[in-house]
């Protein structure tokens, strides 16, 4: 196989690998994690989605000589001027708790309370690049709408998901059925808009 079919994932998540793994099969594309090949993380020091996610894609592929592909998401309230934005993962750390999906949602419930507007939206932003210094990465961000409820619902999913309420669906992230989520969800309109767009840049072609 070229070594251009042979992507850097800028991740070590094992389900985003095989997420990715299965979705550009088809194009005779092979996703490996930039941990096996030896990359560090990436520092993400910026306020936006898009820029951490380009930070990782350029950083990963500048060590490897690799395409590759970064994506960076969270929770923006309206009432909290966007927050806890792309400090998702580690927002119960700025007020000086241990960083976890419990002390994460308690913070955020707290800081909400006696707040009417509970509208919110999950962000998924996606970076390809050809090579490191790329001119034009290509960019996938969507969202995904709903309102942040104080009670938890639901058992499936992770971090904000079991307060996160889904008008249109009548539920939480964390009740929604797999599929369902997998149709719907922030990280699979970003996936979906992402190889749309590579289809068109690089011509890829099935295979078989």
């Amino acid at each position: 196989m070229n070594t251009s079919d042979v992507w850097v994932l800028a991740s070590g998540n094992a389900g985003k690998l095989k997420e990715f793994s299965a979705l550009f099969a088809p194009w005779g594309i092979t996703w490996v994690p930039q941990s096996e090949l030896g990359v560090p993380e990436a520092e993400e020091p910026f306020h936006t989605f898009v820029e951490n996610a380009l930070a990782k894609a350029r950083h990963a592929s500048r060590l490897t000589g690799r395409p590759a592909l970064a994506d960076d998401s969270g929770l923006c309230v309206q009432a909290l001027q966007g927050a806890p934005g792309v400090l998702s993962a580690r927002y119960a750390t700025l007020f000086g708790l241990e960083k976890s999906d419990a002390s994460n949602n308690a913070k955020l419930i707290e800081n909400l309370q006696g707040v009417e507007d509970r509208r919110a939206w999950f962000v998924c932003a996606m970076v390809w690049v050809a090579h490191a210094d790329d001119p034009t990465p290509t960019i996938a961000q969507k969202l995904w709408f709903g309102e942040v409820i104080d009670q938890p619902r639901g058992e499936h999913g992770f971090g904000y998901d079991p307060h996160f309420w889904v008008p249109a669906h009548q539920c939480t992230a964390a009740e929604m059925p797999k599929d369902l989520k997998n149709l719907h969800s922030h990280r699979a309109q970003a996936t979906q808009a992402l190889l749309a767009e590579l289809q068109q840049r690089l011509n890829l072609v099935r295979q078989g």
